[in-house]
């Protein structure tokens, strides 16, 4: 009989040749165990979607409670249902008025794909900018979009009229014109390896797109629902966008992504054509149950007043000679190495002493931590004498 990691990999399909093989059981708080019990802390939450661990409570109970009472419905046209409704509401309470109307996908990089369609409809224009080293989804609207050419080459042709500018590089912006519909942009860069704005970019960037009649698109799918130390990144660079991307944290571990527009922007799908916009299963009865019930955590509990006090946790207790440089925004942290051979033996070794990381897409000399919010402070120091023991091995070797 063959085994559970030979039918993985005889038919799940695999994006790499390497796939790390962890055979998880259960997971729980910032932990994942194993089929043998080993237990491993998370620092990388599922790529930034489990801020309040695995299988915290409330989330858990509400996901039963809406499951027992129903789950699919058409979730576009006529229907009313509470889970949406409440959600959308809460989440606009706590975002400027202007972004006051939400369409809910099931993604990310479905959030990226409906807001690309919202700004090209609402502004009759064609012209789209975006960021090198810019990650924003993987389908094709959203590939087209994305500032590598190494991840884009080999499924050319995409979408005409994009054009990669140099974040934190001011001069670029004079390439956003009257014939640009959207700017798509991250407050801070992800898989660049956490690289932040510079004073004064994001204050330019809002000003170019106000001035040409571009809508500016804040990607804050990564950074959003309290990773960097706000309820959302934008709040503390003293910008609002036009259109805002949410997903990965906001579910609660289930799918569910969402783009934010005002009313008057988003009312543009809604005709020439009719239903300019649809999805089978974005905004799903149980999916918006889990993300009501971990934003009503987040608001409650203080665990986003306490992420820049844990962000110099990390900091601090993150030291070693092999170590070049740790960037940090709130609970995104890369911890810089000489080379991606180095971070991948720092990775394996990570790994093989009980702590799950990874590395960025266009930043692989770099080791990502991104923890749920809810990690404390003794276990921060744990982990952190892991990665250090970790580090000295791998180099060692």
């Amino acid at each position: 009989m063959l085994t559970q990691r030979q039918l993985f990999l005889q038919h799940i399909a695999q994006t790499s040749n390497a796939p790390l093989l962890l055979e998880i059981e259960r997971a729980e708080g910032i932990y994942l165990y194993d089929t043998s019990g080993k237990s491993y802390i998370d620092l990388i939450s599922g790529i930034s979607v489990s801020n309040l661990g695995h299988c915290h409570p409330e989330v858990v109970a509400a996901i039963q409670h809406q499951a027992a009472r129903f789950m699919h419905l058409m979730v576009y046209g006529e229907y009313v249902f509470t889970p949406q409704v409440a959600l959308a509401k809460l989440l606009t309470q706590h975002l400027p008025p202007q972004l006051n109307n939400v369409y809910f996908v099931n993604s990310g990089t479905e959030a990226t794909e409906g807001a690309l369609k919202l700004a090209k409809r609402y502004t009759g224009r064609t012209q789209m900018a975006s960021f090198l080293n810019a990650y924003h989804g993987s389908t094709h609207g959203a590939l087209s979009m994305m500032g590598s050419e190494v991840f884009k080459r080999n499924y050319r042709p995409l979408l005409p009229d994009v054009r990669n500018l140099r974040y934190n590089h001011l001069p670029d912006l004079q390439y956003i014109t009257s014939q640009t519909a959207c700017v798509l942009a991250e407050p801070i860069q992800a898989e660049a390896g956490v690289i932040a704005p510079q004073p004064g970019f994001m204050q330019a960037l809002r000003q170019r797109c106000t001035e040409t009649g571009a809508l500016l698109i804040l990607d804050e799918i990564q950074t959003g629902y309290g990773r960097t130390g706000s309820l959302f990144a934008f709040e503390q660079l003293g910008i609002v966008p036009d259109i805002l991307l949410l997903a990965k944290g906001m579910g609660g571990g289930m799918p569910l992504g969402a783009f934010i527009a005002p009313h008057f922007i988003m009312e543009a799908l809604t005709n020439n054509p009719v239903l300019g916009h649809i999805t089978t299963f974005g905004g799903h009865p149980v999916s918006c149950a889990a993300s009501l019930a971990t934003l009503q955590i987040l608001l409650r509990e203080t665990y986003i007043q306490e992420v820049k006090h844990k962000e110099q946790l990390f900091r601090q207790y993150l030291q070693h000679p092999a170590i070049k440089d740790v960037r940090s925004f709130g609970l995104l942290i890369a911890v810089v190495f000489d080379n991606f051979a180095t971070t991948k033996k720092v990775i394996d070794t990570c790994i093989a002493n009980g702590i799950v990381t990874d590395w960025f897409l266009f930043a692989d000399n770099c080791l990502r931590i991104a923890p749920p919010l809810l990690i404390s402070p003794k276990q921060i120091k744990t982990a952190c004498q892991l990665i250090a023991e970790s580090i000295e091995t791998a180099t060692q070797a």
